[in-house]
């Protein structure tokens, strides 16, 4: 609720037997994702990833550590049967990027989303019954569409502590350096640099709409979180594209209702 609060509403829609190993998947994403942020030194963030990584070994030899999250995360391998693969590809990417380095392009964004964001919703079907290609096809494009947006929203506070993530390929088609950033600037090659990213993520999303007759219904609660991603292009449309816009960092306070309403429609 405090730390991944979209994912958190998102969890509310699924089907009661689903919710509680949803909340632990969540749980246990949380905590390889804050790493980077709370250390200082990366030899202590490989010493917590390792930790995650002998848990999920642990909690598949049926005897998980004392930890409280850890716990609750077997049980739900233990209900859904989980494929660990997912879980410990979170992990090894968290890990990957504990090196503080700008993506070099777009598609190193996209494959850190897709073993990350996209591994999430791999997780979530398994946890409604869903073994389809159709809606992992759909998962692995709304992942992509969540990592890339999650880059974007996460930019001005990266900048206050001197560090852009953006790709650098699309950077330097506009000519924009990382300083530029830093500095807020709102220059419109700044903010073609933006709309460029953004546009890509809105690609992702339309694809995995696409075929969405063709993914069953069941596997719809897990692609709630598209409701979250379109509210957030949309703001960034009304502002131009300007990224260090203040009304981008508000939550919105009518998501739990519009993610009522597309639950209802049953759409994604």
């Amino acid at each position: 609720r405090k730390r991944d609060y979209e994912g958190f509403l998102c969890s509310l829609l699924l089907p009661v037997e689903s919710r509680t190993s949803a909340f632990a998947l969540r749980a246990f994403n949380m905590y390889p994702f804050q790493i980077k942020d709370s250390i200082t030194q990366k030899t202590t963030g490989l010493m917590r990833m390792q930790f995650w990584r002998d848990a999920v070994e642990d909690i598949y030899s049926d005897n998980p550590p004392h930890q409280p999250v850890a716990t609750e995360l077997w049980r739900a391998v233990k209900r859904h049967n989980l494929t660990k693969m997912w879980l410990m590809k979170i992990i090894d990417e968290r890990e990957k990027n504990l090196d503080d380095r700008a993506y070099r392009n777009i598609q190193e964004l996209e494959t850190y989303a897709e073993n990350t964001q996209s591994a999430l919703l791999y997780l979530t079907l398994e946890m409604l019954g869903v073994r389809d290609i159709h809606a992992d096809h759909a998962a692995s494009h709304i992942g992509k569409a969540q990592g890339i947006i999650t880059c974007l929203r996460a930019t001005p506070y990266h900048c206050t502590r001197r560090k852009v993530f953006l790709p650098m390929d699309i950077c330097m088609l506009h000519g924009v350096s990382q300083e530029d950033f830093m500095r807020g600037k709102q220059e419109r090659n700044v903010r073609d640099v933006i709309y460029d990213i953004a546009s890509q993520a809105h690609i992702h999303l339309e694809h995995a709409r696409s075929f969405s007759k063709k993914v069953p219904v069941k596997a719809y609660p897990a692609f709630f979180c598209t409701v979250a991603l379109d509210d957030y292009l949309y703001n960034m449309r009304k502002v131009d594209f300007n990224i260090f816009h203040p009304s981008l960092q508000k939550k919105n306070t009518l998501l739990p209702l519009y993610l009522y309403i597309r639950s209802w429609k049953k759409t994604y």
